[in-house]
């Protein structure tokens, strides 16, 4: 990350240590391992997406450091159930164990479906005071309608079905549809949700909630056709997790379906729609743009 956004990385840190449970709380166990899941590194691009987002719609984003973390703890139960023998089954994750090896399969459902509900519980309760009332709402309802069966969780089931490019009542889907479909609901919408939070937050009218909204979709499909490339070209060292898994679970991708240079010429157009749509919002040289280029470019 570049200076400026590892700065909001390190603000994230900070706050997430705060708003998880002690590990010395009861049950133990369970807490623990919620905190092995959520702090054990990551580029914290969501709350990160949140606060930058706050800050360009006119917002104080250390004022809404706290609830930015209920993102990352959403997403944290996201990778927790992914990584489980039933999905993914990752051993790898971050550089280290997922937790379903580094406790076991039954602690993991469980820390994945506390950090789902303690990540709701933050955007409800911060930040506090009756003046962020209306907005505390209005967050949680966003994010909570983003990782529904509307939206994260929907797409999770897409790709599962998508293994034998049928949906579950046996109608053919064109697999570009699907594709698309896929990443716009499993990694977009809690990108997407995240750019607009920060201008709730911001209590931002609608023209520019309208535009960090796009951002959002753009940012998110990008994210995932770079998730995609990395897959084949980046080490395990790189993504700190198992490189290669798509193309030995013919899995449906960006390169699987159209190719890495294919992919790398979609990656370059919406960098293109995100890098217009954030300097309407902010300028040409703003965090939203810098956040747009750091997904397009990275190696992890």
């Amino acid at each position: 990350m570049t200076p400026s956004l590892e700065r909001e990385r390190e603000a994230v840190e900070k706050d997430l240590a705060k708003v998880l449970p002690s590990a010395s709380r009861w049950p133990e166990t369970l807490h623990r391992a919620m905190r092995y899941a959520v702090l054990g590194g990551g580029k914290r691009l969501r709350p990160v997406l949140a606060r930058i987002a706050c800050r360009a719609a006119g917002g104080d984003a250390d004022a809404v450091g706290r609830a930015a973390c209920g993102l990352e703890l959403i997403h944290s139960y996201s990778l927790v159930h992914d990584d489980l023998p039933a999905l993914d089954d990752d051993v790898l994750r971050r550089g280290r164990a997922t937790v379903h090896v580094a406790f076991d399969e039954p602690t993991a459902i469980l820390v994945g479906d506390a950090l789902l509900t303690e990540g709701l519980l933050v955007l409800a309760r911060y930040p506090q005071g009756e003046k962020w009332a209306a907005r505390r709402a209005r967050v949680t309802e966003t994010v909570a309608e983003a990782v529904s069966s509307r939206g994260m969780v929907g797409g999770q089931m897409e790709d599962l079905e998508a293994t034998g490019q049928v949906t579950g009542d046996g109608v053919e889907i064109e697999p570009e549809r699907r594709l698309e479909r896929i990443h716009r609901h499993k990694t977009g919408c809690l990108l997407r949700a995240s750019v607009e939070v920060g201008a709730i937050w911001a209590g931002a009218d609608e023209s520019v909630r309208t535009a960090m909204r796009s951002y959002g979709e753009s940012l998110g499909l990008a994210f995932q056709v770079a998730d995609d490339i990395l897959d084949v070209t980046a080490s395990a060292q790189e993504l700190g997790k198992s490189p290669g898994k798509d193309a030995a679970t013919a899995k449906l991708t960006f390169v699987t379906l159209y190719g890495v240079d294919t992919a790398r010429a979609m990656l370059a157009d919406l960098e293109a729609e995100m890098l217009a749509l954030a300097e309407a919002v902010e300028g040409p040289d703003g965090a939203l743009a810098e956040l747009a280029r750091f997904v397009v470019s990275r190696r992890s």
